[in-house]
């Protein structure tokens, strides 16, 4: 090549400039804008869209209805904050909910460890995963499907009533509690499996070598690192069964939970209704702080 003589480009003339590659050289030293246009949707979703909508639960609460044209006034008043705070039968309802949502939760977790325990300690890899697509096969099913696979076993001639020649609890309060901890137990295992797969395995070793048997090591070392993984799961049995109004109306027969009342009151009283769904919001944002000393939003 003679001196002077410039390389020549390859591309085309008059081709534009990779998009792409300006974008990303443009966007490369700037921190900040990558994080708005990451970060940007989500949270304008977040707020626009579910903040928004509580803060339309919260002001329709102080709305009324018109007792003679069922119509919907949009006048301030407290009148259904005393309604739900003075009649017993929401105290009853709030209350029942509470405790069956605790009920299940309790009844995940117990089940939950030994399950997870099995799968990320005890299982071979290969069988590890297979145990994996076990407890995430009842997420494909349809709720529907499920649920009232429970009321034909609750049925009063169905199998259980012939296992147990008529001596079974039928419909109702236990039944829900049942069916509720069937629904939601995959998503207590999975955190708690997540859990122990983060537990060195040398902490067995370490706690055998101190002398320490199968429950004092599981009391002592193995719970208080896994307890992180429990209590993530149990936001999700705990916010879903407060939730929940569709098992009920299926396997519970005359047991009310605050979603029942809450569904029950949307067609009749849309602000009572309002009203009695901050309720259980009030109760998962307690749960949540509470839930928040003990670091289960990280294993979230």
């Amino acid at each position: 090549m003679a001196r002077g003589q410039g390389l020549t480009s390859t591309a085309p003339v008059g081709s534009r400039p990779d998009r792409r590659g300006a974008v990303s050289a443009f966007l490369a030293p700037k921190r900040r804008s990558r994080l708005a246009l990451l970060l940007g949707p989500p949270m304008v979703w977040l707020v626009v869209v579910y903040l928004g909508a509580i803060a339309a639960l919260l002001l329709s609460a102080f709305w009324s209805v018109d007792s003679f044209t069922d119509n919907v006034v949009h006048t301030y008043s407290t009148a259904n904050f005393h309604t739900v705070l003075s009649e017993s039968i929401y105290r009853t309802v709030a209350v029942r909910t509470l405790l069956v949502a605790l009920a299940v939760t309790v009844i995940d977790a117990v089940i939950a460890f030994p399950i997870a325990f099995y799968m990320s300690v005890i299982a071979r890899p290969r069988w590890r995963r297979f145990l994996v697509v076990a407890v995430l096969t009842p997420l494909w099913a349809s709720y529907l499907v499920k649920a009232y696979a429970w009321r034909t076993v609750f049925a009063p001639d169905g199998p259980l009533g012939w296992l147990t020649g008529g001596h079974q609890p039928g419909y109702g309060l236990i039944a829900t509690v049942i069916t509720l901890a069937y629904i939601w137990l995959p998503y207590m295992i999975i955190p708690v499996y997540a859990g122990f797969e983060k537990l060195p395995r040398s902490l067995f070793e370490a706690s055998a070598d101190l002398g320490g048997g199968g429950w004092r090591t599981t009391r002592s070392v193995v719970l208080p690192l896994v307890f992180p993984a429990i209590a993530a799961g149990s936001i999700f049995t705990f916010s879903l069964t407060l939730g929940d109004y569709i098992a009920v109306g299926i396997v519970g027969g005359k047991t009310q939970l605050i979603a029942n009342v809450i569904s029950d009151q949307v067609t009749l009283n849309q602000p009572l209704a309002a009203t009695v769904a901050l309720i259980p919001l009030i109760a998962i944002v307690l749960y949540l702080v509470a839930m928040r000393r003990t670091g289960a939003l990280e294993n979230v």
